[in-house]
């Protein structure tokens, strides 16, 4: 059975038969018992390690466009709905530079609140709110980079409690997507992985490769295609280890062990454009990175905390340090050694935050690459 990776972890029961049901979102905002999860140019809310949930009557009516809302679903304590704030909230002006009066009782929620990114705080949500926000992020992405139809251009409709958009032209439904990925850890016969340094990144930043899947193209043959491509090597062993959601924007990562080819020479061989640098790195020199921060060794690496690396995680380690050993049963703790511990020694850079939120603001994928490829966590090299 394989683990349970962070941003895949859910106990809401969905309650899909119930999207489609007339006035739904207005009898749940009327119910005491649902709770709202807030969303703000891509960030959650959240207190301490836990979402930052709110009542609806804790939230100005006027918050409440139809194109803003998601129901999320139920458990035993009430329903759930996630709630897209404007993301220039505050920032209106009349002709004399006043502040637009109408949203002040919104400015004043959102002065209480702490917005973070779902990479920085997902891993330490517990597993409700982990399911709730990761559906809300990936949701609230959606609409807000589809509000017209992709086949005449014309407007579209929210229906079914923030599921489907119709085209107010042509009647044509249109549904959330999800764009598979690849992470995979490579291993050679000396059980070192293999780290690719792109192109745009700062120096000594290493990776775990990673890419879409092509269309026509299996999620195997998708792991050979990126490490040919990126590497030159051809594998030979490719085993599924775990997936999660990746809502940035709309992604499934899905995780894989492979082994070089047996007859893979190793001789790594990168395109120089894309992808400048890549090698194998034992275990031994991971572990001491995380003893010494990365400075002890040429080739030490250091990864930084991340949701992603999860998936990784559990494909490089048994949560000892020993690479290519078999999934764990538990999420690795902060105390494991080797590559776990190393997972957790850093937090995402201000580069790759400004990336980021690059790619939010222009509609491209966030995260550290800029073509292709997306979702991939990084460490550093000196």
């Amino acid at each position: 059975m394989h683990d349970v990776l962070p941003l895949a972890r859910s106990t809401v029961d969905p309650d899909a038969v119930s999207r489609p049901v007339e006035g739904l979102v207005s009898r749940l905002l009327a119910e005491p018992t649902t709770q709202v999860v807030l969303i703000q140019r891509g960030l959650v809310a959240t207190r301490g390690s836990a979402l930052d949930l709110r009542a609806p009557a804790e939230i100005p009516r006027d918050a409440w466009g139809p194109d803003d809302v998601v129901y999320l679903g139920r458990d035993d304590d009430g329903a759930y709905l996630a709630l897209t704030l404007p993301e220039h909230l505050g920032e209106e002006r009349d002709l004399d530079g006043v502040p637009i009066v109408e949203d002040a009782g919104l400015v004043d929620l959102v002065a209480t609140l702490e917005f973070r990114h779902l990479r920085d705080i997902g891993d330490a949500l517990p597993d409700r709110d982990a399911g709730l926000a990761t559906t809300a992020v990936a949701v609230s992405a959606w609409h807000v980079r589809h509000p017209r139809c992709p086949r005449c251009g014309e407007p579209t409709e929210v229906i079914d409690a923030g599921w489907v958009r119709r085209c107010s032209a042509d009647n044509s439904l249109h549904y959330p997507r999800t764009d598979p990925a690849v992470i995979m850890a490579v291993t050679d016969n000396q059980d070192r992985i293999l780290l690719g340094h792109a192109a745009h990144w700062p120096a000594r930043r290493f990776s775990t490769l990673a890419g879409y899947v092509e269309p026509g193209e299996s999620i195997e043959a998708a792991v050979a295609r990126e490490v040919k491509e990126e590497a030159g090597l051809e594998v030979g062993s490719v085993e599924f280890v775990a997936s999660q959601p990746w809502p940035f924007p709309a992604s499934l990562m899905l995780g894989f062990r492979a082994r070089l080819a047996e007859s893979s020479d190793g001789a790594v061989k990168v395109d120089g454009v894309e992808i400048t640098d890549a090698r194998f790195f034992s275990r031994e020199v991971l572990a001491s990175a995380a003893r010494t921060g990365g400075g002890a060794s040429p080739d030490a690496v250091l990864h930084r905390a991340s949701p992603d690396r999860g998936v990784v995680r559990r494909s490089d380690t048994d949560g000892t340090g020993r690479l290519n050993g078999p999934p764990t049963s538990r999420p690795a703790a902060p105390g494991d050694t080797g590559m776990t511990r190393t997972v957790r020694s850093m937090r995402r850079s201000a580069r790759e935050r400004r990336i980021s939120a690059a790619g939010r603001r222009h509609g491209r994928p966030a995260g550290p690459y800029r073509t292709r490829r997306r979702g991939r966590d990084v460490g550093a090299v000196p």
